[in-house]
């Protein structure tokens, strides 16, 4: 299965039909894969994978990028394994590391610092990814000067998406696009490539599976040119066991992007809060006011104190927010420095 274009970067002027224009379209398409592919020869890739208990489908993986990307190093991070793992991928031709605090987001923050390149492809290892996509993605990386480019996931067997999987994907996806901007189709895909100044200028913060939430939030939130492209997915290796648990991993996933959007979108979140609390708070306090405007007596003085305690919070909350709004300008504007800076 080929790969699609999921978002058309060159949009075509009205008054030319797609008839006329296919043939300057193929050419210019042809030319500037041709362009990127020559680039992309000059320049030093380097293969991620990181790995927990991948002993069953690893060597296919480092074979086979190895194969798809001669030039490539294939650098191996081993998880805290407790099977074979860096053995059978060192055997395979991989550079093997070792890291032992346990959880993908530690590991990518290793792999990030340690390994010096111009372009980085990230992948899982247990062979649910198409290896054969890899040269499309580092070429359409280079030939459209982006800083990232996505790789979106299709199945190619009903099994390769666990039960809930799929769903809980498109919930957060469809979450962080709508908090974010939909620019990417699959957030949480853990097949994409980067630029090396995207990677030295991503803090990595993350300690679990959230960290793939993370780098798409970095890249929407610094406006990077972000591109792309979609593969087939497969199903694991046999033998090979999915490390991600669909509810725990999905509860931490949607933790981490309620407390990104407080973090990088603070006055829209303590807005919320302040609507909330004044909801509530007019809520309990118009019954209390109506009696008092028939009576003149405060039948209900918890209430009313509730009410007014509930309001007071709302506009703290909401000052709050315009405050941390300004705090994460500057620390944006820090982010988006310190990424020109990087070359």
């Amino acid at each position: 299965m080929g790969y699609r274009r999921l978002r058309s970067a060159n949009p075509v002027c009205p008054e030319y039909s797609k008839a006329a224009m296919a043939p300057q379209l193929a050419a210019q398409v042809a030319a500037s894969a041709h362009a990127a592919r020559a680039e992309a020869v000059g320049k030093k890739v380097a293969v991620l994978i990181p790995c927990h208990n991948e002993a069953a489908s690893i060597h296919k993986v480092v074979s086979d990028f190895h194969a798809r990307l001669p030039a490539a190093t294939v650098y191996v991070y081993d998880n805290a394994s407790s099977d074979d793992t860096a053995q059978v991928a060192r055997e395979a031709g991989g550079v093997v590391h070792c890291e032992p605090l346990l959880g993908k987001g530690n590991v990518v923050r290793r792999m990030f610092a340690d390994i010096e390149a111009d372009i980085y492809l990230m992948v899982d290892g247990d062979g649910t990814y198409d290896a054969a996509q890899a040269p499309a993605l580092v070429e359409h990386l280079v030939a459209n000067g982006l800083d990232m480019v996505n790789c979106a996931r299709i199945p190619a067997v009903d099994s390769a998406y666990r039960r809930g999987h799929e769903w809980g994907n498109r919930l957060l996806s469809g979450l962080v696009a709508r908090v974010f901007g939909k620019r990417l189709t699959d957030m949480l895909s853990g097949y994409r490539v980067m630029s090396r100044r995207f990677v030295k200028s991503f803090p990595a913060l993350s300690t679990g599976f959230e960290i793939e939430t993370e780098i798409t939030v970095h890249a929407l939130e610094l406006r990077v040119p972000v591109g792309e492209l979609s593969a087939p997915y497969f199903d694991r290796a046999a033998g090979s066991a999915s490390k991600l648990q669909t509810v725990r991993d999905g509860v931490r996933i949607l933790r981490v992007i309620i407390h990104l959007v407080k973090e990088e979108r603070p006055l829209q979140f303590f807005s919320a809060i302040f609507a909330l609390l004044a909801a509530t708070s007019i809520g309990l306090g118009i019954p209390v006011v109506a009696h008092f405007m028939a009576t003149g007596l405060v039948n209900r003085l918890p209430t009313a104190v509730l009410a007014t305690g509930l309001m007071i919070l709302g506009f703290l909350s909401l000052v709050c927010g315009l405050i941390l709004d300004t705090v994460t300008r500057g620390r944006r504007e820090l982010k988006r420095l310190l990424y020109l800076a990087t070359r």
